[in-house]
């Protein structure tokens, strides 16, 4: 059965008393100890937003592969722009996901590029459409994410605003998704392997169809849906690192539907939401202690990132 997980408002927390306030940031960390997974109403996106760029979305995945593969740019370990089928894999399989993704990054100011060398987002000329709601979403669920991670920073006894000069101009992404059809029966291969995220936080719009589940703490797998108007968010690995573990980052993956429905498509966008890469993920002080010691070197954010990367197939190993 299909579990509802636990639902915030996040109006509680930006525009709530201190009382209130302090209960958002206690249920939601309660709920990232618990199963890692929380929905969050009243965000920034909105439904018009969101049925736009679903729309485009398909749109663009509906042109041919030759099409796509115009978007592909090389040597940028799928940074900017379209990645095909079975190119990205989980951590700890080699069998691709059966998927193809695009991705949209961060817009500096012209002022401001020199200080961050990120690669331009990639413009879809076919579908404009997609290009605008991208980067619409993109800034709505920075917005939101940046509210979370204010309430993470108080629920860890940091400043409130700790996370914000590190995300303001963050490596971040957007990641419009497309699981296509099920052609030949898949020998390993699923949607999205089992894995955990890369980034702080992510953000997940409502799927267009089933299929993210979540591992408990009893090893069981549990089918995971938002209700209609709310964003999913869960914790990342880097979040992880930072926390010493106190907040995990959940496994998660995409199953293959039933057989009846392998002729079905399946779209989803979520935004990871990342740190520059200057950001230290050196466990934090008050996150070490006795009965918790340091459980990871120290790294950066950038050269963690990187080294996933690696790990998941999208860059070479140099």
């Amino acid at each position: 059965m299909t579990q509802n997980i636990r639902s915030l408002n996040l109006d509680d927390f930006k525009h709530g008393d201190r009382f209130t306030k302090a209960k958002f940031v206690q249920n939601l960390g309660d709920a990232y100890k618990n199963i890692g997974f929380v929905a969050i109403y009243n965000h920034q996106l909105s439904d018009e937003l969101t049925e736009n760029l679903y729309r485009y979305t398909k749109e663009f995945y509906a042109l041919p592969l030759t099409t796509k593969m115009k978007y592909h740019v090389a040597g940028i370990a799928g940074q900017r722009g379209f990645t095909s089928w079975g190119t990205e894999h989980a951590k700890d399989s080699k069998v691709g996901d059966l998927k193809e993704f695009y991705h949209f990054g961060q817009t500096i100011p012209t002022e401001l590029q020199d200080t961050y060398s990120y690669h331009k987002n990639v413009w879809v000329e076919e579908v404009p459409g997609f290009n605008e709601y991208g980067l619409k979403a993109y800034a709505a669920l920075q917005e939101t994410g940046k509210y979370i991670l204010r309430a993470i920073a108080l629920y860890l006894q940091l400043e409130e605003t700790y996370f914000d000069t590190y995300i303001a101009y963050g490596n971040s992404i957007l990641r419009p998704i497309h699981y296509g059809p099920i052609v030949d029966a898949p020998k390993n291969a699923v949607r999205a392997g089992q894995h955990e995220d890369i980034n702080l936080i992510t953000l997940l719009m409502g799927a267009s169809a089933a299929g993210l589940e979540v591992l408990d703490k009893q090893n069981n797998w549990i089918p995971i849906t938002a209700l209609p108007n709310q964003l999913v968010v869960n914790v990342g690995d880097m979040l992880q690192r930072l926390t010493n573990n106190i907040l995990r980052s959940t496994t998660h993956r995409v199953v293959n539907p039933p057989k009846e429905d392998w002729g079905t498509t399946r779209f989803s966008i979520p935004f990871f939401l990342h740190p520059v890469s200057e950001m230290s993920l050196n466990c934090l002080p008050n996150c070490v202690t006795a009965d918790n010691p340091k459980a990871y070197d120290d790294i950066c954010a950038g050269d963690f990132l990187t080294q996933r990367l690696i790990e998941i197939g999208l860059l070479d190993r140099k």
